[in-house]
C-alpha cells in the first residue's frame, strides 16, 4: 500500500488539548458571557493544566459561527485573552468548522510559515444573537429579525429547514423508525459510559466563568442538556419527520476546543507521551444532492477511502458529527459498516452541538481513544450545512510503529 500523509511535516502532539463541557440552553454561566473572550481564557487554562507554555504558540486559528461581541477582531482579540499576543485568523464552515480549523492549522506548520499553531473553536448557539441585516434590493430598507436558527429553519437554495433533510435521507434509504430508536439508545448508553469509565475526564476540564472584574458568575462542569433515555420513552415520541423525533436529534450547546499542530520535532518536546505520533493523513468533501444533509457525510467518506486505497477495516477509530440519528443508519447503510462499532465514547447527538468545537471535541476524544487501542487510523466526519459532507483521516502510533 501506497504512503498516504497529506501533511508530512505537521504533527498533533499527542494530550496538548482539552474542551470544556458543552452546556445548553441558557442554563449555564456561559449565557452571560462573551464566548470569544470566555474561549481565549480557558484554552489559557488548559494549557496551563496541560504544562504547554503559552509562549510555544506563533500563530492562532479560530473557528466560530455565531456572531459574537467583538467579532470583527476575530483571532489577535481571542489571543490577547488567552494571554499571548499572536497574529492569526477565523474560519467558518457551519458544522464542518471544528474539523477545517485543525486542517488549516496543519498546511500552516505544512508550509513553513509557522512552527507552532494553536487551534481555537467555540460557538454559543444556545442563545445566538439577533441581527439587522440591510436588504437594498427589497422594499424592506432592513430585516431585522434573524439569527442562526432562522438558518436552521430555512435552506436559501431549497426552502426546507435542516430537520427536512435527515426526513428525506431516512426515505430515501428506506430507514426504520425502530432502527433509528435503538441507535440513538445505544449512542445515550456509550456516551454515559465514556463518563463512568472516567474517559471524558482526559478531555474535559470543568471551567470558571468570570465576570468583567475577574468576579466568578459560575462553573461550566456538565453537559448540560443531555437527557437519560428509554427505548419505550424513545417510541412514544411523535414524528416530526420521517424517523426524526426530539429524541433522535441533538440540541444547541455551547462551549470551547482548543488543541496544537506543530512540527514532528517540537510535538516530542510538547507532549507528555513524546512516543505517541499523530500524523494527517487525508481529507475530502463532497456535495450530494440538495437537501440530503445526512448522506454526504457518508459519501464523503466514500471518496476518502477510494482516494486512499483503504477500507474502513483499516480504520481503528470511527466518529462523527450526527445532529440526527438518521446519520448513523444512513452511513451504516452506505458503508456496511455496523453503526454499533462507532462513536464508542459518545458523540454530538447526544451530548449537543456548538457547531464552532463540535468536531474539535469528537477529533480529541477519537484521539484518546486510538491511544487507548494501541494506536491505529483515525476517521472523522460529518455534515456541513444543507448538502454538505467532511471527511479527514489521521494516524496515530506509539515508538514509531505504524
Amino acid at each position: 500500500m501506497k504512503e498516504i500523509a497529506m501533511f508530512p511535516q505537521a504533527r498533533i502532539p499527542y494530550g496538548t488539548w482539552g474542551s470544556s463541557f458543552f452546556p445548553a440552553w441558557q442554563q449555564s454561566a456561559l449565557a452571560e458571557v462573551n464566548i470569544g473572550q470566555f474561549a481565549g481564557e480557558a484554552m489559557g487554562r488548559i494549557l496551563g493544566q496541560r504544562r504547554v507554555p503559552k509562549s510555544e504558540l506563533d500563530y492562532l486559528v479560530i473557528g466560530s459561527t455565531i456572531p459574537w461581541h467583538w467579532k470583527f477582531w476575530n483571532a489577535p482579540l481571542v489571543a490577547s485573552c488567552l494571554g499571548e499576543r499572536v497574529p492569526g485568523y477565523h474560519l467558518e464552515q457551519a458544522c464542518a468548522t471544528g474539523l477545517q480549523a485543525v486542517v488549516a492549522a496543519g498546511a500552516e506548520v505544512e508550509s513553513g510559515g509557522h512552527e507552532t499553531v494553536g487551534v481555537l473553536t467555540f460557538d454559543r448557539t444556545s442563545d445566538s444573537p439577533v441581527g439587522v441585516f440591510p436588504e437594498r434590493r427589497s422594499y424592506q430598507r432592513t430585516v431585522p429579525i434573524a439569527d442562526v436558527w432562522d438558518n436552521f429553519g430555512f435552506d436559501p437554495a431549497t426552502g426546507n429547514a435542516m430537520i427536512q433533510t435527515a426526513g428525506i435521507a431516512a426515505r430515501k434509504y428506506k430507514i426504520d423508525r425502530r432502527e433509528v430508536d435503538e441507535l440513538t439508545l445505544h449512542r445515550t448508553e456509550q456516551y454515559f459510559g465514556a463518563i463512568e469509565s472516567g474517559f471524558l475526564d482526559r478531555v474535559l476540564f470543568p471551567l470558571d466563568v468570570l465576570n468583567v472584574q475577574g468576579k466568578p458568575l459560575g462553573r461550566v462542569d456538565s453537559d448540560l442538556g443531555v437527557r437519560p433515555l428509554t427505548l419505550d420513552g424513545l417510541r412514544a415520541m411523535r414524528e416530526l419527520d420521517t424517523c426524526v423525533t426530539g429524541g433522535t436529534q441533538t440540541h444547541a450547546s455551547d462551549g470551547m476546543a482548543c488543541l496544537l499542530v506543530t512540527t514532528e520535532a517540537r510535538a516530542k518536546e510538547l507532549s507528555p507521551r513524546p512516543e505517541i505520533d499523530i500524523r494527517f493523513l487525508a481529507k475530502t468533501e463532497i456535495r450530494t444532492d440538495p437537501s440530503l444533509m445526512p448522506e454526504a457525510p457518508a459519501i464523503a467518506v466514500q471518496k476518502l477511502l477510494q482516494k486512499t486505497g483503504l477500507g474502513m477495516s483499516d480504520v481503528a477509530v470511527v466518529k462523527n458529527h450526527n445532529p440526527f440519528a438518521v446519520n448513523d443508519a444512513v452511513f451504516a447503510k452506505v458503508l456496511n459498516y455496523d453503526w454499533r462499532d462507532m462513536n464508542r465514547t459518545g458523540c454530538s447527538l447526544v451530548w449537543g452541538h456548538p457547531q464552532g468545537p463540535t468536531l474539535t471535541r469528537i477529533l480529541i476524544e477519537a484521539f484518546e481513544e486510538a491511544v487507548d487501542l494501541g494506536g491505529g487510523r483515525v476517521l472523522v466526519f460529518g455534515c456541513a450545512a444543507g448538502d454538505v459532507g467532511i471527511a479527514a483521516l489521521f494516524e496515530v502510533s506509539e515508538g514509531g510503529k505504524r
